[in-house]
């Protein structure tokens, strides 16, 4: 009877998931590749790169697509189960609520396990590959388009223009206009065709112009005179000139210089990171006295903390060393004074860029728990919230996931700030979504397993007479008797 159940809610949970899932990814992914729509457009990448994106950035999404998939179907199948009254059966027969929920409980352990193991392994390379793709991607210039009537300088050292582009494929060039500059001297030599032919060899790696009937003029600078000079003019019938498209390649960039961002690491080397942020932050500090003491002549900062006696005895001999006061010394101690306070500034904003720099590492860490605790979480908001609704389908479980959904981002997005800004340790401002969510799904819970109609004008009206010390919102939300 119970494996029956068990597999039962199983099958009722896989399609909604299964669907749910990736309708995320979907919307998700569009998102993505809109926020990096500049970067793509334009450039002739070819379909091989833009696979290879779609591929990596899908991997990156779905540690943030489960949640929400889980909340979803799991309001979903819940919903179903109570608006057909199979879950009023189930209950009438003696199974608790906390048993029917067990079988999709222990499957979204078994995806947060995954889940956690993905974003710690997988997580990583995708980022790597996905990113370092992206650099490359845009560092490569926009696919060659010489436009009739502009002037075109992709093409390093020539400046192009021409006045019409005509023919089936628009390879016919008329009006044809060329800057060579490649000499660093300016528009030194130019040279002018009636007419002309554009073609590519090499598979794309060189673009050949073949010119008829023009001229090329050449600058003849005096050496007597700079602002004098002349140019040397040449006709020509025919003139072949190869440009070379390297720096619209796509080159491959070495992942090694990634690495060792915080995005690519797994968490003993975040760990190894972070250790060695500190270290060096903490080093820093160490060395401030010491560097600032150099600022003062007289003065020295005693580190090492030998006792008061000593130190009043060194202010002692320090202050009958002290020259008399002048008007030079004076300026001298202000410039002094002035030198310090740019170095404790530029010192500080260092020390808080590395202070942040481990902050975000430690962010990193606690992020790959709290995405994996956050399908544990959502199942917990899901299910029982779906068995008090009793409402299938798509347009309620849809309504109530994405307000939840944007709750969870919005605590996600401000507990990093806080950990990042340090009003919050970091550990609490990276648990704060978790930490503000798991009430209301224990609460769903709680009312679900009594059978407590959440969403019934009874429930409420029950709730406002246990409350005589609050008339005002009695008034609220009892009924009031009707006048007259």
């Amino acid at each position: 009877m119970l494996k029956k159940l068990d597999k039962l809610i199983i099958k009722a949970f896989a399609g909604p998931f299964l669907l749910t899932f990736a309708v995320v990814e979907f919307i998700f992914l569009t998102q993505t590749l809109l926020k990096y729509l500049d970067d793509l457009v334009g450039k002739d990448l070819g379909l091989l790169v833009f696979v290879k994106l779609l591929f990596y950035f899908a991997v990156l999404i779905v540690p943030i697509s489960l949640p929400l998939a889980v909340l979803l179907s799991s309001l979903m199948t819940y919903g179903s189960l109570g608006e057909h009254h199979e879950l009023t059966a189930i209950k009438s027969s003696g199974i608790a609520l906390t048993r029917i929920l067990r079988p999709v409980m222990l499957l979204s352990l078994g995806l947060a396990a995954g889940g956690f193991w993905f974003n710690e392994h997988i997580v990583p390379k995708a980022n790597l590959g996905a990113y370092s793709l992206l650099w490359d991607v845009r560092q490569k210039k926009l696919a060659l388009d010489i436009r009739p009537g502009v002037f075109y300088n992709g093409i390093p050292g020539f400046t192009i223009k021409v006045d019409k582009k005509v023919g089936p494929e628009h390879d016919i060039l008329m009006g044809v206009m060329i800057y060579d500059h490649r000499q660093q001297g300016g528009n030194s030599t130019m040279m002018l065709a009636d007419s002309g032919r554009m073609f590519t060899r090499a598979s794309g790696q060189y673009l050949v112009m073949e010119l008829h009937r023009g001229h090329t003029y050449v600058e003849q600078p005096d050496t007597r005179d700079r602002n004098a000079a002349s140019f040397a003019r040449e006709g020509f019938k025919k003139n072949v000139i190869t440009f070379s498209l390297a720096s619209f390649n796509l080159n491959n960039t070495k992942k090694e210089l990634f690495k060792s961002n915080r995005m690519m690491l797994t968490i003993p080397q975040l760990r190894h990171a972070t250790d060695s942020i500190q270290q060096k932050l903490q080093h820093e500090r160490r060395l401030l006295p010491l560097q600032l003491s150099g600022y003062y002549t007289y003065m020295r900062f005693d580190t090492a903390g030998r006792g008061q006696n000593r130190r009043a005895e060194r202010l002692q001999v320090a202050a009958n060393r002290l020259p008399p006061l002048t008007v030079q010394g004076a300026e001298q101690a202000l410039s002094r004074a002035r030198n310090a306070q740019g170095f404790i500034g530029a010192t500080s904003a260092r020390l808080l860029e590395v202070a942040h720099d481990s902050a975000e590492h430690r962010i990193e860490i606690y992020k790959k728990f709290t995405q994996s605790l956050a399908i544990v979480l959502m199942f917990l908001i899901g299910a029982p919230l779906g068995a008090i609704i009793k409402k299938g389908g798509i347009g309620v479980p849809i309504l109530v996931s994405i307000v939840f959904f944007i709750v969870f981002y919005v605590f996600t997005t401000m507990g990093e700030k806080y950990a990042k800004d340090f009003i919050l340790p970091v550990w609490t401002g990276t648990f704060l979504p978790i930490a503000a969510l798991l009430p209301f799904g224990l609460f769903f819970l709680y009312q679900a397993y009594h059978d407590s109609g959440l969403l019934e004008t009874d429930f409420w009206r029950r709730l406002a007479q246990r409350l005589p010390r609050f008339p005002k919102l009695r008034q609220l939300v009892l009924p009031q008797p009707a006048q007259g």
